[in-house]
């Protein structure tokens, strides 16, 4: 049996000020209520509390997926090198990796995800398609070198997280391993009590054919998502598609080229010509692995670097500098237009459709062009959708409004096809004697990522407010300072313990009871039991931390209620 949690003895230090650095809820709440502790930028502490917490995530965690046929591993956190050499994720992650040398000068980093191990153990202890299918899954400390880590345990340097991978013989096998998995997840954030949305998503270098996020809308989140009033469809801004809508090329005027003096910008071309920023054709110039692209959209959008990153991985897409246009007469520098481009790769955003007609640069200083068509004067390469959405654009299901939301992302699924077993030749004999390449699922949840969410949608103004499932206790006894209160408190304690009721009770000595009632508001767990003015005549006061209702009960009647 458990014993009761002790506040005379537990280590817990609360703070009446936010920290100085805090900048959203969680870290804020999580430092306050002392269930972390900041040990150096994006590096945490899980004090006894908050381990408790941590642990409760991870019990739901763990019981939802031996619950589909999971089967935890653990796998070391010091890894060589080579497997994420064959892989290419060695140099993909580029700055993101923490690397390291060992005594005898033999390369290692410190995993910041496990799909080549994983896979690397499977080729190592499956042979037959009899061996499969299986999923394997643990939970793990991560790694990766946040350059700016922010948001409290939201977004740290090393971070827990529990990754599953699925193999399976067929890519029937993995469509059910997938949704198997789906499904848990959606048990497992029901669970925990937290608001989700599953949104459609783009795999990026992770690869793979299909791909979904789990975000739990938040302020705070980093994530942008849209969702439709009048329909199902929700995805993540990086994979909203618009449909490319040609029109005729026919019918319209030549180019006519324009004196436009001091317009470098889309704004002060448009307000040079007296037209919408929306006539115009922007051209960002970017390089993807040193070579020089450029990307069309409307000028009255923004290219996301980020979507266009995920359309382009595992290739670096990073933005042109002044000396990238050194030698290069073609690009004038904001007056480009995508007309009598030569060597440069267009590609351009659905909007850009064939038969649009455009204001765009004549590649020459001060000039510009009107009447540039796509398909006529010019030809794109690639269509990719690379623009900011904005709330209001049309739903690709059906052409309604979308609307724009922040979100905390706790979990990520990908259906990653054979990418890895490729690069490890992971097979094995299949029923007709032959060997069959496996087929490989994965996916992840940021358990500590989903401690925070819970602070960011549930806290209110007096500190944390833990559903039940997660909580460090079921109920926070608070004796309210006199003996005989106190002796109430801690004899309530035990026989709550006794019939199997977590307990965390506030016996501290030379505390005032506004002291208590503050920190038990702060700490969040959802029942609180005072033992105060009436405890001579053995009732309690019962509240509900979520609701704030309040009601006297006997000791009796307490023990009966709560342990229920």
């Amino acid at each position: 049996m458990a014993q009761v949690q002790r506040m005379s003895r537990l280590m817990v230090k609360t703070l009446r000020d936010d920290p100085a650095d805090a900048e959203t809820l969680n870290h804020k709440l999580l430092v306050r209520a002392g269930y972390v502790r900041r040990t150096a930028a994006g590096i945490w502490t899980w004090l006894p509390l908050g381990k408790k917490v941590y642990e409760n995530v991870a019990r739901v965690v763990r019981e939802e997926m031996d619950a589909i046929g999971g089967q935890e591993v653990l796998l070391p956190a010091l890894l060589p090198k080579e497997p994420y050499e064959a892989s290419g994720r060695y140099e993909e992650y580029g700055d993101l990796l923490f690397r390291l040398k060992d005594r005898k000068g033999s390369d290692y980093l410190l995993g910041p995800t496990h799909e080549e191990i994983f896979t690397q153990v499977v080729k190592d202890q499956c042979s037959s398609y009899k061996d499969l299918p299986v999923i394997l899954y643990q939970i793990q400390t991560k790694y990766r070198d946040e350059a700016r880590p922010r948001a409290g345990v939201l977004r740290g340097r090393e971070f827990q997280m529990k990754d599953s991978y699925s193999f399976d013989a067929s890519d029937e096998g993995l469509a059910e391993a997938y949704a198997l998995h789906r499904a848990a997840y959606q048990r497992i954030f029901e669970r925990l009590g937290l608001d989700y949305r599953i949104v459609s998503a783009v795999s990026g270098a992770m690869g793979g054919s299909a791909s979904e996020e789990f975000l739990a809308p938040a302020p705070a989140g980093e994530d942008t998502f849209v969702d439709c009033p009048e329909c199902d469809y929700a995805a993540n801004t990086e994979a909203v598609t618009f449909a490319l809508k040609p029109v005729s090329v026919d019918g319209h005027p030549a180019v006519e080229e324009l004196d436009t003096p001091d317009t470098p910008t889309i704004e002060t071309l448009a307000e040079h010509l007296g037209v919408p920023a929306s006539a115009t054709l922007k051209n960002l110039l970017v390089k993807v692995d040193g070579e020089i692209v450029a990307v069309g959209v409307p000028g009255d959008r923004e290219v996301d670097l980020g979507k266009l990153g995920e359309h382009l991985a595992p290739a670096e897409v990073e933005l042109v500098t002044a000396e990238d246009f050194e030698g290069r007469d073609d690009l004038v520098r904001g007056y480009v237009g995508p007309q009598g481009l030569e060597k440069v790769r267009y590609i351009a955003d659905p909007r850009v459709a064939p038969g649009t007609s455009w204001i765009t640069g004549a590649n020459k200083a001060d000039r510009h062009a009107r009447n540039v068509v796509c398909g006529r004067d010019f030809e794109v390469d690639d269509y990719l959708d690379v623009v900011v959405v904005e709330a209001g654009d049309p739903c690709p299901a059906c052409g309604a409004g979308l609307r724009l939301d922040r979100a905390i992302e706790i979990g990520h699924i990908f259906q990653l096809g054979r990418k890895y077993a490729d690069t490890f030749q992971l097979d094995v004999l299949g029923q007709n004697g032959k060997p069959v390449r496996v087929t490989m699922g994965s996916y992840g949840i940021g358990v500590s990522r989903a401690v925070a969410a819970l602070v960011e949608q549930s806290a209110d103004e007096q500190g944390l407010c833990w559903p039940a499932e997660v909580a460090p206790a079921d109920v926070h006894v608070v004796a309210a300072g006199k003996a005989v209160q106190t002796e109430l408190a801690l004899d309530v304690s035990e026989q709550l313990n006794a019939a199997g009721v977590r307990v965390l009770v506030d016996d501290r000595a030379g505390v005032s009871p506004g002291v208590k009632f503050t920190d038990a508001e702060l700490i969040g767990v959802p029942k609180i039991l005072v033992a105060g003015r009436r405890s001579a005549e053995g009732v309690l006061e019962l509240k509900d931390r979520r609701t704030g209702e309040r009601e006297e009960l006997s000791v009796a009647e307490a023990i009966a209620r709560l342990s229920a």
